[in-house]
């Protein structure tokens, strides 16, 4: 009766975290679904038209468009520009936009010049290595993300001596995967078996 009872058991739980990655996918999906909806509900409102409201969501994603590629052929527009140049001179919100734009462009900008390394790093003691991504460097101290599995958007920001780092050959959507699996998706054995062992 216990073996059949802990293999229902078994089972259950392996249909819970196949089942994960598909309920966070919809969430998303739904999240965005709603913000779309109260969106086209308030121009609907206002416009009183149907017509009015296609007209404005589809000028919308044509100004979208044009916006993302003049940013990938020009690297910014007149638009974005004049409106840094407005926050710039609004404190607090200042603040908030510029390192906002700093993170984004870190994931998801194209260029090289822009810190995208993942390393290793013992923390939170000596003997255990985590994934980190590198956002910044000064002479031979490195500002490192440490983020925390499975919300690879939670973690810590530290500053170590670069000698305290081993570089990784993961890139960050590697990375990214390893964190958000809590290590499952992660093909870097030989990368793992030459890490230093604690003295």
């Amino acid at each position: 009766m216990k073996e059949p009872t802990q293999k229902l058991l078994n089972y259950f739980l392996i249909g819970i975290f196949a089942v994960i990655p598909i309920v966070i996918v919809l969430e998303i999906i739904i999240f965005l679904k709603d913000r779309l909806i109260d969106t086209f509900g308030f121009v609907y409102g206002y416009a009183d038209s149907y017509l009015y409201t296609i007209v404005f969501f589809l000028i919308s994603f044509l100004i979208l468009v044009w916006t993302g590629r003049e940013i990938v052929k020009k690297g910014r527009t007149i638009v974005i520009s004049a409106f840094e140049h407005i926050i710039d001179r609004i404190p607090f919100f200042n603040t908030i936009y510029r390192v906002l734009k700093k993170v984004i462009t870190l994931f998801t900008s194209h260029d090289q010049t822009i810190a995208k390394e993942v390393v290793y790093v013992e923390y939170p003691k000596t003997g255990i290595w985590v994934p980190a991504y590198v956002t910044n460097r000064h002479e031979n101290k490195v500002v490192l993300f440490i983020p925390t599995s499975p919300n690879p958007t939670s973690g810590f920001t530290v500053i170590v001596d670069k000698s305290k780092v081993v570089k990784s050959e993961m890139d960050i959507e590697e990375a990214t995967s390893f964190i958000v699996s809590v290590g499952v998706d992660y093909d870097k054995a030989d990368e793992m078996m030459r890490l230093p062992n604690s003295d």
